[in-house]
């Protein structure tokens, strides 16, 4: 996992704030989006999508070591197949942070963060099945070409042919 940031931590210790981030993490699987400090949002950003990338890989090892972390084995179920299908095709950026302004006891800043599962954009996925169309077309293409050719040397061959057998009249 990332390791933490030099400094001051979220809630004192560098165990702590990896617990605090498990939790989270947890959570945001379970819920889809929560709503957190945005200094947490933050943190737990890339933390989250780590966990995704596992997840998206589904083999035995990248479970066991999500399951290290998030003991839910129900949260962890959940993430390997329902939102694992669900980026399949994203390269990334599986979460995205909000601010929704200041928390009204402390003021502190507060922020939504929620997993991205909707399907790339579609321009996006336009661009893929016309380049995905091309590759197809051009071994295609390239048979007909063939074909075309072995048409014109048969063709050829059998003037020629004619040819000799009028000149043996």
């Amino acid at each position: 996992m990332p390791t933490p940031a030099k400094g001051p931590r979220l809630g004192g210790g560098a165990a702590h704030e990896r617990l605090m981030l498990a939790n989270l993490s947890a959570a945001l699987f379970e819920h889809k989006r929560i709503t957190t400090t945005l200094t947490k949002a933050k943190r737990l950003s890339p933390y989250a999508e780590r966990l995704v990338t596992f997840a998206k890989r589904g083999d035995l090892s990248s479970r066991r070591r999500v399951l290290g972390l998030i003991s839910n084995k129900g949260i962890v179920h959940e993430l390997f197949t329902d939102i694992a299908k669900a980026v399949e095709n994203r390269d990334g950026g599986y979460t995205r942070i909000t601010k929704i302004g200041n928390r009204k006891g402390d003021n502190a800043p507060m922020a939504v963060i929620e997993l991205v599962l909707e399907p790339v954009s579609a321009k996006q996925a336009v661009v893929k099945e016309a380049t995905a169309a091309a590759v197809k077309a051009a071994p295609v293409e390239a048979s007909v070409e063939e074909v075309v050719e072995t048409e014109v040397v048969a063709e050829e061959a059998a003037a020629e042919v004619e040819a000799s057998a009028e000149e043996t009249k």
